[in-house]
């Protein structure tokens, strides 16, 4: 099942509340991406942003699980979301 750009950028949405809401994993990304509260605010409704926000999500399985288990969405739905972002294609190397 492929996911609209609509559709992901409402699921990528979800992640960044989520996020912001998770006391222990927002000093991790806020850290490692140098955003700090004016633009985690103003990334919301920037689709780049939002694909940062499930590209970090995405890099450990108990965060995956996390998200999803608490929408009650399907795992492999994030690599979705994060296909139909900005920058999410897949590059062919040969």
């Amino acid at each position: 099942m492929t996911i609209s750009r609509d559709g992901a950028e409402q699921l990528a949405v979800k992640a960044i509340v989520w996020l912001a809401g998770n006391d222990e994993l927002l000093p991790i990304f806020m850290g490692s991406t140098g955003a700090d509260e004016s633009a985690f605010r103003d990334g919301l409704t920037k689709p780049e942003f939002q694909a940062s926000v499930l590209e970090f999500i995405m890099m450990d399985d108990a965060w995956v699980i996390a998200f999803c288990d608490k929408e009650g969405i399907p795992y492999d739905r994030l690599m979705q979301a994060r296909a139909a972002l900005p920058g999410g294609h897949q590059v062919h190397w040969t």
